[in-house]
């Protein structure tokens, strides 16, 4: 029957966005496991694979919270932002840079340096991550909410409030990491310190704030990172909770348990068997998967917000939808223009024979080529579904395509948005 074969369809489309977004969510989960593992490296000189055992079991202490209710996990969430920002500053506070240079930055940004561009995108990247949409939904549901129309937009506008403080938290965290390594950098330093900070990496900042600041100082540092990470790890463990959650109906407790184990035993045994060099490159691949991944999670995420047939009258506004679909599409452009720009620079300066790089030219850009494609389909694809609205809730412009009357006098609406 049609009917059966639509929902055949609806389910293996939702089957494969499960699968997008949770290979998005472990590969985010992976990098700030790694990270938190250096960052117990830093501060107690503990192996990797020790620091990823620490994360793990400290992540599923944390996610226990759950238990006693949502608000005692973002409490805890809440203190781990606090240490991180209060070491930054406290650091920033000893070196004291420039306020007219620095609010001056602020508002007017320039790009100087080869590296520039990709730590903008890396800073980017590491504020729009879609699983924090999700994350939002879920923390949204775990109220109880009365179910009027009135007490929904007071929630909305509440939250909105909530999600703008803490991105405006993390914008005045990133001002203070890059405002401290600029200052650091631009003083006159040794010549070991110069090469250090002509290619900055995690670990090898902890060395320059040593040499520089004391080891005092750079103990801050680690701390800061590792509140980081393991406030990071715990909140993408519970976005991709909710997330599995969500699409496979699985109960809470079995998620809870299932979920940091298809994270923490690739990242023991890389850490295990590859050492700090893997770790750094682990942590650059799932970087690279997120920005590939990216829009096949965040691009459905604004069609269905933004369609009458799965939100009804709490659709995005028109300003809103635009706003959103412009911002997304200059990230991805952003992403994909740098991936491209990159790849072509390593196959051009690699020492691999030329038969090497035409073997991986000739595999690459037709795949290239595809993603893109498929970005595009997808941006442009209508969303159907059929739904049950009664018909004094759809407030929005809909295409009816089929209005059988059941007994309950519910309209059966195949919508098209």
């Amino acid at each position: 029957a049609p009917s059966s074969v639509s929902e055949e369809l609806a389910e293996m489309k939702l089957k494969r966005s499960e699968e997008d977004l949770d290979l998005m969510q472990k590969q985010i989960e992976s990098a700030q496991v790694l990270g938190t593992a250096l960052a117990y490296n830093m501060v107690l000189d503990l192996p990797f694979w020790a620091g990823v055992l620490i994360c793990a079991a400290t992540v599923i202490l944390l996610l226990g919270l759950q238990s006693y209710g949502v608000r005692k996990l973002e409490f805890m969430i809440a203190v781990f932002m606090l240490i991180m920002a209060s070491c930054f500053f406290i650091e920033l506070s000893h070196v004291n840079p420039p306020m007219n240079e620095l609010i001056e930055g602020l508002f007017i940004p320039r790009l100087k340096g080869h590296y520039a561009i990709s730590d903008a995108v890396a800073l980017i990247s590491a504020l729009v991550v879609p699983h924090n949409l999700f994350l939002h939904s879920s923390l949204v549901s775990s109220r109880n909410l009365p179910s009027s129309s009135e007490a929904v937009k007071d929630a909305s506008v509440f939250f909105l409030l909530e999600n703008a403080f803490a991105l405006f938290l993390a914008l005045v965290i990133n001002v203070a990491i890059v405002s401290l390594s600029g200052t650091i950098c631009a003083d006159n330093l040794s010549l070991d310190d110069t090469n250090t900070c002509s290619s900055l990496t995690l670990k090898s900042a902890s060395v320059l704030f040593k040499n520089i600041l004391g080891r005092s100082r750079s103990i801050f540092y680690g701390l800061a990172l590792l509140a980081s990470g393991q406030s990071c790890a715990v909140v993408t463990t519970y976005s991709g909770q909710y997330i599995m959650q969500g699409f496979s109906g699985m109960r809470v407790f079995i998620i809870y348990l299932f979920a940091p184990c298809l994270t923490m035993v690739p990242t023991l045994i890389i850490c295990g068997i590859g050492g700090a060099l893997r770790v750094r490159q682990l942590i650059n691949i799932a970087a690279v998967i997120l920005s590939f991944v990216l829009p096949f999670a965040l691009v459905p995420l604004l069609k269905f917000s933004s369609c009458c047939s799965m939100i009804g009258p709490y659709k995005n506004s028109t300003w809103i939808t635009r706003i959103s679909w412009i911002l997304s599409l200059v990230i991805i452009g952003i992403n994909t223009y740098f991936f491209c720009t990159s790849f072509v620079s390593w196959l051009v300066y690699s020492d691999l024979p030329r038969f090497a790089k035409a073997i991986i030219s000739t595999l690459v850009f037709p795949f290239m080529a595809a993603y893109i494609a498929a970005v595009i389909y997808l941006a442009f694809r209508k969303v159907s579904t059929n739904a049950v609205l009664p018909s004094s809730s759809v407030s929005c412009e809909i295409e009816v395509a089929e209005v059988p009357r059941q007994d309950n006098k519910d309209e059966v609406l195949a919508l098209h948005c």
